[in-house]
């Protein structure tokens, strides 16, 4: 699952930012992925399609956040090496911008470069947007490019004002408010 959110990422433009370096940049990612999408499997949901193309990560925030990942700085220095205070740095605009009511946080949706567009992003947001709805829980994200930003206005997100990383590239906060039921 790592690689694959890796393979997702790795051409977008924050990525660029993380590891200026390209032939690295697919390996470090992958890292740091897994410290996260092994973190989700203990505290949050983790989906995969049935053809392990899309990912989607979640994070029930509905009282008091998690204890951080075991460890969690020194493995971030482990993989992420001589990147290590950029990744620490985006942890902290994330931790910075995050809301405090209760939600589900969606970390990650990543689907396979060859399988973007087809759907399955899409299909594991209607699948958790489903559970979120019929418990009244809202969600929130981070997205990371216009095209994100754009699939997750079409199910049902609001966009706030960006924040930036330093070289300028921005993540959209959006949050999603319980829909209810389809009208018989």
């Amino acid at each position: 699952m790592a690689a694959l959110i890796a393979e997702a990422f790795a051409p977008l433009p924050v990525s660029d930012w993380l590891v200026p370096d390209r032939a690295a940049r697919r390996a470090v990612l992958a890292g740091n992925f897994e410290i996260l999408v092994e973190y989700a499997l203990t505290f949050g949901l983790v989906y995969v399609t049935g053809d392990r193309s899309a990912v989607a990560v979640w994070f029930p925030r509905d009282g008091e956040p998690p204890p951080p990942p075991v460890d969690y700085e020194v493995r971030v220095e482990r993989v992420c090496g001589e990147w290590t205070d950029r990744f620490l740095h985006l942890d902290d605009l994330f931790d910075a911008n995050h809301p405090h009511e209760a939600h589900h946080h969606l970390a990650f949706l990543a689907v396979a470069p060859a399988r973007q567009g087809t759907g399955s992003g899409s299909a594991l947001l209607r699948h958790h947007h489903a559970r979120l709805d019929a418990k009244g829980m809202p969600a929130y994200l981070e997205a990371s490019s216009a095209r994100s930003r754009d699939l997750y206005l079409r199910h049902g997100y609001a966009v706030g004002e960006p924040f930036r990383v330093p070289d300028g590239t921005p993540f959209w906060p959006m949050w999603r408010r319980p829909q209810p039921p389809p009208a018989r």
